[in-house]
């Protein structure tokens, strides 16, 4: 059945892909399951901290600096505006999340 056919690819790196991108109705060219953009660089870890916007999500992440004139580490963060495709349906406020890094988007 050519009409039922879906494009999808495997981005590798070990993440297997959601079978909502497989089966799903979505089209979404940023997602990297579905869509044109491919995962290289770094793969970064963070915490959910808002997802009101629309296939985007706003991730904190926490790191140490050094501080050396106390030769101590003082406690920073970041946040980021990250691409949530639609194929990630239960995204909410705390969870703990993957992401990859591609080319700009915008």
């Amino acid at each position: 059945n050519a009409k039922g056919m879906r494009f999808h690819k495997n981005i590798g790196l070990g993440f297997k892909t959601p079978t909502e991108a497989i089966e799903g109705a979505y089209i979404d060219k940023k997602c990297p399951f579905t869509g044109n953009v491919s995962i290289r660089g770094r793969i970064l870890k963070g915490m959910v901290v808002s997802h009101k916007m629309k296939r985007t999500i706003v991730v904190r992440r926490d790191y140490l600096k050094y501080v050396s004139k106390y030769r101590r580490f003082c406690k920073k963060h970041t946040n980021m505006s990250v691409h949530c495709s639609p194929a990630f349906q239960n995204v909410s406020e705390g969870d703990v999340v993957t992401m990859g890094q591609c080319r700009p988007l915008a």
